[in-house]
């Protein structure tokens, strides 16, 4: 019986291993309640570039983004851009991070941002399924459905608001140049931040 459980285990790991996000696959599918508990699915926005933001407001790396306002320009650019910015919050229940809908939806009001979701993947689902490692952890997905980037928001890995002035903002020159039809110069980077606070 354990010899067959081993076996399953080790078939598996493949299919796992390869259904996990990956620069120029296919971005893994989801359906997730935002903020208002309304469903919200990556098919939806089928045909458009989307980014993807992994947030949690006690961070002091993304409040080194918010607090200046870079994280709200990033999301106004992208939005000019033609891009559909989706916020996603993988804090588990009891963890650091999580919030309830009315308290995702007073930060983003407090914080002047402007997703076009506010996600709850208090699971950690979507998370998993992305990898997310980090707050802020950025991903942008072409018109499509294919993942192009998938890394840190900018260059500078501090959580010194100084660092914004002199930062390359990666985020913003993935989907310019998406959009120009060219190809991700920088399509990885390392994500920077307090780690995703996932259940379990």
């Amino acid at each position: 019986m354990l010899y067959r459980t081993i076996a399953l285990l080790t078939a598996l790991a493949p299919a796992i291993a390869a259904a996990a996000a990956q620069v120029g696959a296919p971005a893994p599918a989801f359906t997730v309640a935002d903020s208002k508990g309304k469903p919200v699915r990556l098919a939806d926005y089928k045909g458009k570039l989307v980014v993807l933001e992994w947030n949690n407001p006690g961070c002091p790396y993304v409040q080194k983004h918010y607090n200046s306002g870079n994280m709200q320009r990033t999301q106004a650019a992208a939005r000019a851009a033609g891009a559909v910015w989706l916020t996603v919050n993988s804090g588990a229940p009891g963890k650091q991070g999580h919030m309830s809908g009315p308290q995702a939806d007073a930060f983003v009001a407090s914080a002047k941002a402007r997703p076009a979701a506010y996600l709850l993947d208090a699971s950690g689902a979507v998370g998993r399924a992305y990898a997310a490692k980090t707050t802020p952890h950025m991903f942008v997905i072409n018109p499509a459905g294919r993942l192009v980037y998938d890394g840190a928001i900018d260059d500078k890995p501090t959580a010194d608001p100084a660092d914004i002035k002199t930062a390359k903002n990666l985020v913003m020159a993935a989907v310019n140049e998406t959009r120009a039809g060219k190809p991700v110069s920088v399509a990885t980077s390392r994500p920077y931040g307090c780690s995703v606070k996932y259940a379990g």
